[in-house]
């Protein structure tokens, strides 16, 4: 039976580079995309190979994923889950459970975060009753600063939940010590920041918790996926019972009396003896990722600091190739921050003699992919109309991103030419609206 396995594998890596796409680039015809997945025949592999084992639920892969992610990210726990917004949804939710018990959030409470950004950074403070609180952000950096953070505590302020924006950190170290100063928790979202560094300590090491998505676009990809993690033990058993229904019992799937007290305990008002894997100790979700997922995920993994240095190197390409261009804000790092980065992030100033819209039209029509910097300001949206929140100071500056930025991609599937190609066709934009204004 082993042989035929070996026998399917070596022909899927044929079956790899036989149909793989060829790599030659054709300015004007090759599809210069924003983000993207960048696979290889390891990964195609690893797939088929866990599907021979109809590995269909979460298993040995992802517990080996869990760990060894957790082991690179510097955390003592990690918990795969099917989305990064899933992610940030147990993430918040986890502040709410009575385990917590003064220190939990309650409906009411306000958590401080920024409004340029992902809805699903914002959003389950919203799903479990939460506040709001909006503040602004930099353009440049595109992330809020710590005086902004102090600012918008109040009395019921009870923790800090924000993106670092397009991979760039924002001043965690500094806003982690008001957390700390103001008894609130924090919470990184690291989506878009897997690797980035801020004084040389990895971003989603400062908070309580933070949360890392496996979507295509991200440093790694499991198709979906995403991960919570966190080096506070109690905040991870509640995760995992969050993630996993809500349950109390913290066997794995397979096992049934990892405690040895299976049928020993009596919680809430059930009788003596109930099992203990079927008592619930927190109203949760089935959150879980597949081993199929955490197969893929394994093999991304191995190439992490190869991903990384790609962003970096294209990230500073672009910085290199555009930089004094007129009427242009480009992207900068935090001080003291070296960013795995997501994006690249541009601002047309508001008095250039072109508008944002006309550049990107300008580069779609030449194939190179654009995006809006998320949301931008959203409190803007129709969703968030009418939902109890609060500004704290201005949004001036997330004004000025919904209406003058977007960002195009650093990913590693990017070559030095298709860049040289991003940077010549806005030269050649500018240049020609620049000479047309005077």
């Amino acid at each position: 039976m082993s042989d035929y396995r070996n026998v399917i594998l070596e022909a899927v890596r044929k079956y790899h580079q036989e149909t793989e796409p060829g790599t030659a680039f054709e300015p004007g015809v090759t599809e210069i995309w924003p983000s993207g997945a960048v696979l290889n025949e390891d990964d195609r592999v690893a797939l088929v190979e866990a599907a021979l084992d109809l590995r269909i639920a979460a298993g040995p892969s992802s517990r080996r994923f869990e760990s060894s992610f957790a082991r690179r990210l510097k955390r003592r726990k990690a918990h795969l889950v099917n989305s990064g917004s899933s992610a940030n949804l147990l993430a918040v939710s986890a502040l709410t459970s009575h385990l917590l018990e003064d220190r939990r959030l309650r409906p009411g409470d306000e958590v401080v975060t920024v409004a340029a950004g992902f809805p699903t950074t914002v959003n389950p403070i919203l799903q479990n009753g939460l506040v709001p609180v909006f503040t602004d952000v930099e353009l440049g950096t595109y992330n809020t600063t710590p005086e902004r953070v102090a600012e918008a505590i109040g009395p019921r302020t009870k923790a800090i939940m924000i993106a670092h924006a397009l991979g760039n950190p924002f001043q965690v170290e500094e806003i982690a010590a008001l957390a700390d100063e103001h008894g609130l928790f924090l919470i990184e979202d690291n989506c878009d920041a897997v690797g980035s560094l801020y004084r040389g300590q990895l971003t989603g090491t400062f908070g309580d918790l933070s949360t890392v998505s496996f979507y295509p676009a991200h440093h790694l990809t499991m198709g979906e996926g995403g991960c919570v993690l966190t080096s506070n033990l109690a905040l991870a058993r509640i995760v995992e019972s969050l993630r996993d229904w809500g349950r109390d019992c913290w066997c794995e799937p397979g096992e049934n009396n990892r405690c040895l007290k299976r049928f020993d305990y009596q919680m809430g008002t059930l009788p003596e003896g109930y099992d203990h894997k079927y008592i619930f100790s927190h109203v949760g979700y089935n959150l879980k990722a597949t081993d199929l997922q955490a197969a893929l995920g394994l093999t991304q993994l191995a190439r992490l600091d190869e991903f990384i240095e790609a962003r970096r190197r294209n990230w500073r390409q672009l910085r290199e190739g555009l930089d004094g261009v007129p009427h242009l804000i480009l992207p900068r790092a935090t001080e003291d921050s070296e960013p795995s980065w997501f994006g690249f992030a541009l601002t047309v100033e508001p008095d250039a003699p072109y508008t944002r819209a006309a550049l990107v039209d300008f580069l779609e029509a030449r194939g190179i992919g654009t995006r809006r910097l998320f949301a931008g300001n959203l409190t803007r949206h129709p969703a968030y109309i009418g939902t109890e929140h609060r500004i704290s100071g201005d949004l001036t500056n997330s004004d000025i991103i919904t209406e003058h930025t977007f960002w195009i991609g650093v990913y590693p599937g990017l070559g030095t030419e298709m860049l040289d190609y991003v940077i010549a066709s806005v030269r050649e934009f500018v240049a020609a609206h620049t000479r047309a204004a005077h």
